[in-house]
């Protein structure tokens, strides 16, 4: 997973300092990334093993976050696992 960590991180590295914040923020703040962990599960089950699939569960990760960003924009809501979201 450190693998997967360094693509998320790389990709939403900004030189605007609130998009930073705002994308630190959001893909830290807590959560057990079971899907990446498929992904890189069913990868090895299926015998690939290009570093694309680091690239290919970050994704999973970044789609499964804007998902629940967007529920939370939509539903006004002002917390998430008890912590504020991004919204708030």
């Amino acid at each position: 997973m450190a693998q997967v960590d360094a693509v998320i991180a790389q990709r939403l590295s900004s030189d605007v300092a609130l998009i930073d914040q705002i994308a630190h923020y959001i893909v830290h703040a807590g959560g057990k990334r079971m899907r990446p962990k498929l992904v890189l599960l069913f990868a090895n089950a299926l015998g690939f093993d290009k570093p694309a699939r680091f690239e290919l569960a970050a994704v999973v990760e970044f789609i499964h976050t804007a998902t629940l960003l967007h529920d939370d924009v939509v539903d006004e809501s002002s917390l998430r696992r008890g912590k504020p979201t991004a919204n708030a």
